[in-house]
């Protein structure tokens, strides 16, 4: 089995006064304990007269009682030392030992920890962090506890938590409050244990632990696996526990992952962790440790369980899903590619890259290939993994979606070298270019960050002027909040002020759905159509449905019978208004469907006809006969019959 860690003994005994280690090969599973201040700095120990208790009440007062259990890659602190130390000379009665039923990383095979217990999942952040809540759904349910529907009928409440901005984590310090007032109001004794998981783990374990916050159990990403053993321990010791361990190599490509949404026609793998980058801003690298990729086996036979189970679309994720590189035998007996020629010219990294393996354009061709009326999506990537050969792979095959997420962050030259991103605007705008003369019709996403350290005016001037000239079809924008540990937050000053950040983003905010619109009304009315995998009924008006089109950009229409295929539509210009030989809408269908008018957010549109991804190619093929600007398909003079067909010529659509 293929670990950070190999932990011979399968039973190891832990004094709560002390800091061992456990020897690993080359490397060292630290354990370290974190104390909590005393409820009652003054009460009596068992066996202690009361006079000698108060000879020693000033010394003592401020000492600390209850320790928590903390597994992590980092060795003790002197502050760990100390604490000892002051336990070994004030309190003697509380060195305590304790056999935890197992360590971290031991496999749970076999094993029924959890005796039918409810465990309740609560996600925040990015979609790494749903595949995340679902790796954890499969373990949780191996080792013996039930998912519970409600957070009232659950025995653990977990919170997978994201750590990229204050925002994110200023939920989580208010949601906390929220359970902590459960846990010390009249019906406590039903209060639930509270884990914290995920990207706020490693950097705030100290925080999260005390307790003040009253977590019972905190748990990084790498260390998914060992929270069914975390969660025995702190029954059995009612101590605070932690596993924040970084992994060299855990990709968990053995775990079957328990779909949250089983009837949604959708569904996000996993194809690699961590992040090489050291964004100066970014704290991905710290919470989520280098880049190891998942075997190319394993992404192959997890699309084919998908294909075989209905799903229509497959979201392909990592923290900078195409740096991927599969070193594993089958990887690197694929291709010996070099690694410099993955990026563009303009574009470079702060770490050397290294050689061989299965490179991402290969790994996606690949997928490709197993389903054909699969669609296959992936995010997010880094703008410096975009080689040519990857952008016409997507180009040629209809079921790769012809949307890219290039995330520019600024588009101040200045400010992204301060950002340590690797490159210019003027080789963000080329590649932009090429993008566009590649991939027809291809659909332009970004995040931005207002108010970077040391961003002036002119230079939000600059991020503005490349929003107005790539018109992205969608965006994220936050203002910049500082992170610990990051190169920003140690070196740099965040020195512009928040009411300048504020109108810096409303600025951009502004510029965007105005761009966006642009980018939408041009795809209104196109003769092409969309085809759109229909994923629910609307919200505003139950009786529509939505769906997504190939761009990933939203479709409202009506619940109409349409035509079985589009290869039907001639019999349709000759009898419009009946019904016979018309088909209802089901979920999950593709449906080719003609915009009728825009937002900067979705769409309006006609649903005409059932469709395939294989059938939808071939009709869009006599409309492609040149691309006149960016988002908008040229078309030739003789107009669709399905377009007629809904009552609009397509000049009149276009205007």
């Amino acid at each position: 089995m293929r670990r950070q860690l190999s932990l011979l003994a399968t039973s190891v005994r832990v004094s709560t006064s002390s800091v061992r280690s456990f020897a690993t090969g080359t490397r060292t599973l630290a354990t370290t304990t974190n104390s909590i201040p005393s409820s009652s700095p003054n009460s009596t120990p068992a066996g202690e007269s009361k006079d000698t208790a108060a000879a020693s009440s000033d010394s003592s007062k401020n000492l600390k009682k209850k320790q928590h259990l903390v597994f992590g890659n980092r060795g003790p602190s002197l502050q760990d030392f100390l604490n000892s130390s002051a336990h070994k000379s004030h309190d003697p009665s509380s060195v305590a030992e304790v056999t935890p039923e197992n360590v971290p990383y031991l496999s749970v095979q076999g094993r029924k920890l959890g005796a039918g217990a409810k465990y309740f999942v609560e996600v925040y952040g990015c979609q790494m962090n749903v595949n995340d809540t679902e790796i954890l759904m499969s373990i949780m349910n191996g080792a013996g506890y039930v998912r519970a529907e409600d957070q009232e009928d659950a025995d653990i409440v977990f919170m997978v938590t994201c750590a990229i901005r204050e925002n994110a984590e200023s939920r989580i310090w208010n949601r906390l409050a929220d359970l902590k007032r459960k846990k010390l109001g009249p019906m406590k004794d039903r209060a639930p244990l509270v884990g914290v998981l995920g990207c706020m783990a490693e950097r705030l374990k100290d925080k999260l632990l005390d307790s003040d916050k009253m977590v019972d159990l905190v748990c990084g990403p790498d260390a998914y696996r060992s929270i069914p053993h975390l969660l025995s321990i702190s029954e059995k010791t009612r101590q605070g526990v932690a596993n924040v361990m970084l992994s060299a190599d855990e990709t968990y490509a053995d775990i079957v992952p328990v779909r949250i949404a089983p009837e949604s026609f959708s569904a996000h793998l996993s194809i690699m962790r961590g992040c090489n980058n050291m964004c100066s801003f970014c704290v991905v690298p710290f919470t989520r440790g280098n880049e190891r990729s998942r075997a190319v086996d394993s992404i192959l036979q997890e699309v084919r369980q998908l294909s075989d189970q209905g799903i229509k679309e497959v979201t392909l994720l990592g923290q900078n899903v195409n740096s991927y590189r599969d070193t594993s035998q089958d990887g690197l007996q694929q291709t010996a590619g070099i690694g410099a020629e993955l990026s563009n010219p303009g574009f470079n990294t702060i770490y050397k890259r290294k050689d061989g393996g299965m490179r991402f354009t290969e790994l996606l061709d690949r997928v490709s290939l197993i389903d054909p009326e699969m669609r296959i999506r992936f995010t997010s990537p880094h703008p410096k993994d975009f080689p040519t050969a990857l952008l016409h792979l997507m180009a040629s095959r209809p079921n790769i979606c012809s949307q890219i997420h290039m995330p520019a962050q600024s588009g101040s030259t200045t400010v992204l070298s301060k950002m340590r991103r690797g490159y210019s605007r003027e080789a963000y705008f080329e590649l932009v270019d090429t993008m566009r003369s590649i991939v027809p019709g291809v659909a332009l996403s970004s995040d931005f960050i207002t108010g970077f350290c040391g961003e002036t005016e002119a230079d939000h001037e600059d991020t503005m002027d490349l929003m107005r000239r790539v018109e992205y079809e969608m965006a994220y924008m936050f203002m910049y909040s500082r992170r610990e540990g990051t190169h920003a937050g140690r070196r740099l000053q965040d020195d512009v002020p928040a009411d300048v950040k504020l109108r810096r983003l409303q600025d951009i905010i502004q510029i965007f759905h105005k761009g966006a619109e642009n980018q939408f009304r041009a795809r209104v009315g196109q003769p092409a159509g969309e085809c759109v995998l229909v994923e629910g009924r609307s919200r505003r008006d139950k009786r529509r449905w939505i769906g997504r089109a190939d761009g990933g950009f939203k479709i409202v229409f009506d619940d109409d019978l349409v035509l079985p295929s589009i290869e039907t539509s001639s019999a349709a210009t000759t009898t419009p208004s009946t019904t016979a030989g018309r088909v209802p809408i089901k979920l999950g269908d593709y449906v080719h469907v003609i915009t009728t008018s825009a937002t900067s957010t979705s769409f309006q549109g006609k649903a005409l006809a059932r469709t395939t991804l294989g059938e939808f190619s071939r009709y869009q093929s006599r409309f492609l006969v040149g691309q006149s600007a960016p988002g908008f398909v040229s078309v030739s003079a003789t107009t669709s019959p399905l377009v007629a067909n809904v009552g609009l010529g397509a000049a009149e659509m276009r205007s």
